[in-house]
């Protein structure tokens, strides 16, 4: 049993649903994924304590999560919300993505031949 307070750093990720199952944790702690306090930690037994401040990068996103108590089982979603508090920036606006150029809307196939000339002549503006 851990100490009051405090809990293993892959066991806590799985009662907080980050992940699915806990050897996912331990995985993705393994591989440098997860930062606690920003020092990265590679040790899943790593324990974590309430104000514990974790950036853990997974596939899609960048989440940043601050501890506030040590989970005691994986219950539903409401009960394991409870255990941290978001602190993950909000991603930027559609207008501050402008700059990046022509932007297609996801899943509308491939580029027509007038889309690639378009592209090309804002490609050559640069």
């Amino acid at each position: 049993m851990a100490v009051a307070g405090r809990q293993r750093l892959d066991k806590w990720l799985w009662f907080a649903r980050v992940v699915k199952t806990r050897t996912l944790a331990a995985k993705l702690v393994s591989e440098g994924h997860v930062r606690v306090n920003a020092q990265k930690v590679d040790a899943p037994a790593k324990a974590l304590s309430p104000g514990d401040v974790l950036t853990i990068s997974l596939e899609r996103q960048v989440r940043v999560l601050k501890v506030l108590e040590p989970g005691e089982r994986r219950g539903p979603f409401e009960e394991a919300r409870l255990l941290y508090e978001d602190l993950t920036p909000e991603p930027p606006a559609k207008d501050a993505m402008q700059d990046l150029g022509p932007v297609r809307d996801h899943g509308s196939g491939r580029p027509t031949k007038r889309d690639r000339r378009q592209l090309s002549a804002w490609l050559d503006q640069e």
